[in-house]
């Protein structure tokens, strides 16, 4: 077992905002395997449309986000036609016939997202990093983490690659960067714990955390809900007792005071 206790966080939503950054990506992903004959019929907007930013709390993994350009930008998508609502209630099911309606595969959306993210960075470091948004307050705190002699790990479904950019952008150094390469994130953190004591997990997605709390045999890892993060409209009411929702001010305090 090693010594120093290590705080798990997420990173999307929880160390950075980059929603500037998914509807970028995202729209060139779509422009760039849309076919002539689909492009002429979908207008994608420069502006981040209201119903992205409003569905960006269900996304799990990066190729939902060009479902959600795709059906944004289509007039006749059933997210345009049904609202907000509708889909958010059946997210899973409307992106699955998202998928279906274009012909699409999730590994074939990923592959493509990291692709249009490559050719980003390659193109203009500077623009892809601006569109990322650190939360000052959090990376600030990570700094003081050394103090308390803990030390902390990335778990993120972004991909390591570039996690670690925009990470060494940050000025911040995690002991470790876990990826959607790395499995799922009840996965990482059981085989975290056969060699650390993990003194916190912090997520914006309740329903992660949800699934931490159903695996016995992660139990000991305190919860915390990020009151900052891309929270759905409910997920503040009716938390669990064994998820703490962290807001700015505790997070300031040392961790032992968090629980």
């Amino acid at each position: 077992m090693i010594e120093k206790p290590l705080l798990v966080l997420d990173f999307d939503g929880v160390i950075v905002d980059g929603i500037k950054e998914y509807w970028s990506s995202s729209r060139q992903t779509c422009l760039n395997i849309l076919s002539a004959k689909e492009k002429e019929i979908i207008s994608f907007p420069s502006e981040i449309p209201k119903a992205f930013k409003a569905m960006r709390p269900w996304v799990h993994h990066g190729w939902e986000m060009v479902i959600l350009a795709s059906e944004c930008s289509n007039k006749t998508s059933q997210l345009n036609l049904k609202g907000l609502q509708h889909f958010s209630r059946n997210y899973q099911l409307e992106c699955s016939l998202a998928l279906e309606k274009w012909g699409w595969t999730p590994f074939q959306l990923q592959e493509a997202l990291n692709e249009t993210r490559r050719e980003a960075i390659s193109n203009n470091f500077n623009q892809w990093l601006d569109f990322h948004q650190p939360f000052s307050l959090v990376t600030q705190r990570l700094k003081t983490l050394e103090k308390e002699g803990i030390e902390f790990a990335v778990l993120t479904t972004k991909s390591i690659e570039f996690t670690k950019k925009l990470l060494d952008c940050f000025d911040l150094q995690p002991k470790l960067v876990f990826g959607h390469e790395s499995g799922s994130k009840v996965h990482v953190l059981n085989q975290l714990l056969q060699t650390r004591v993990i003194h916190g997990f912090i997520e914006d997605r309740r329903t992660t955390l949800e699934k931490v709390l159903e695996d016995p045999k992660l139990k000991s890892i305190p919860c915390y809900l990020a009151s900052w993060g891309y929270l759905k409209p409910q997920d503040k009411n009716n938390l669990p007792s064994a998820i703490k929702l962290l807001n700015s001010d505790t997070l300031r305090q040392p961790i032992f005071k968090w629980s």
